[in-house]
């Protein structure tokens, strides 16, 4: 069935405030990253404790608009009507590191409380939502878990279109996510298949992607044209904090010498070169298994390794600095974390396992601010000069 929403004016209202509800809120980068754009926040939401922490520490008035809390378990009354949802949600069980589960893992599957709660808002629905993820969202299940998350927003009345991003186009570090923007259409997309695959691709839809648009007639796409990302960024060097030799977060010689030996022959020519060197310079290390064994694999390019939540030892990446004979080692300190998902002066108070547990699972601020920029701003004013009267949406229930 479909039921008509807000009056007209009540819609312009709420497409011209540029509100947002921020889902899986984190630490609150994805709050960063819209702000920089005109967006203002109206609600955010996270199980968390230790984020919210965080969260309070950066954003004096995270009472005043945070639930603290599972998202199966929200009152859609206390969520109020805004122009964007966002939902950065658990990417465990799409990740190698979660098994591959799907959307019917532990974490992962919080999305269905997301879709919940956009289906149980009914005539309050946003007009717009914004998913973020790790680039396997695509492939999970080979596609299948993708395809369900997206026929999932088409029967609540949005058309939608995803993008690949990866964040080393504007800061030092490879990380590569999966976004998608859904736009309530009145449940119909704007884009019928276009006749080869190569036709949707372009710098924010890489060919697997554009296999994916073209081989699922079925779901309701809305796919837009967007401009090429940047091309140059800062290089790891730029980020770093210019700590005294006296730090403590420098290693001893002997845990400096434990993770060289860790390396194999290829990666420690890679760093005898780096020592050779007349200046300094500087690569990531980390710490993976590989046929039973411990080993550290260096990354040298000026790009940091994505970041991670330090679930475990092997989680954490470490900084060497070599040059003129020399080579020291420590792991990132939080501040350059912060840098490296463009959250420079973040407020952080926390111990350094909370600081980089709560930047690891972020997003990265420039990638939503252009998000912002060059896809939710447009959308915002073309829904602005398009708006039915009355508009109408599918509410049929999950």
């Amino acid at each position: 069935m479909t039921q008509a929403t807000n009056s007209k004016a009540e819609y312009i209202d709420i497409l011209q405030k540029k509100t947002f509800s921020e889902f899986f809120a984190g630490i609150g980068l994805m709050r960063l990253g819209l702000e920089k754009e005109g967006w203002t926040v109206a609600y955010a939401n996270d199980i968390a404790a230790d984020k919210f922490e965080m969260y309070s520490d950066n954003f004096p008035n995270a009472k005043t608009h945070f639930s603290l809390g599972d998202i199966h378990q929200l009152n859609v009354e206390d969520v109020p009507t805004v122009t964007l949802a966002t939902a950065s949600f658990p990417c465990n069980d799409l990740s190698l590191a979660g098994m591959r589960r799907g959307l019917a893992g532990k974490e992962s599957s919080a999305y269905w409380g997301f879709v919940r709660v956009l289906d149980e808002m009914g005539e309050r629905r946003p007009p717009i939502v914004l998913l973020e993820n790790v680039a396997g969202f695509l492939t999970s299940h080979e596609g299948r878990d993708f395809q369900s998350a997206l026929l999932a927003l088409n029967r609540l009345g949005y058309a939608v279109d995803p993008m690949i991003i990866d964040a080393a186009r504007f800061l030092p570090q490879s990380r590569v996510r999966m976004f998608v923007v859904g736009s309530l259409q009145n449940g119909k997309g704007m884009w019928s298949i276009k006749e080869t695959p190569s036709f949707y691709e372009s710098d924010v839809r890489p060919r697997p992607l554009a296999d994916f648009i073209f081989n699922h007639p079925e779901i309701v796409w809305n796919i837009r044209e967007l401009p090429s990302l940047p091309s140059k960024s800062p290089v790891l060097s730029d980020i770093l904090e210019d700590l005294p030799d006296t730090s403590p977060f420098w290693w001893n010689e002997s845990r400096r010498n434990y993770l060289i030996n860790q390396m194999s022959e290829k990666h420690a020519t890679q760093l005898k070169k780096m020592i050779a060197g007349n200046k300094w310079s500087f690569g990531t290390v980390f710490r993976r298994v590989r046929n039973g064994r411990s080993m550290a694999e260096l990354r040298n390019d000026s790009i940091a390794g994505c970041l991670r939540t330090p679930r475990g030892g092997s989680a954490r990446q470490i900084l060497i600095q070599a040059g003129g004979g020399q080579v020291k080692v420590r792991l990132l300190t939080p501040r350059e974390c912060s840098r490296l998902m463009g959250a420079d002066d973040f407020v952080i108070k926390r111990d350094l396992n909370k600081a980089l547990f709560g930047f690891g699972d972020a997003v990265c601020v420039p990638v939503v601010a252009w998000i912002a920029r060059h896809y939710l701003n447009p959308l915002t004013e073309e829904m602005l000069i398009h708006v039915p009267s009355p508009p109408v949406h599918a509410v049929q229930g999950m």
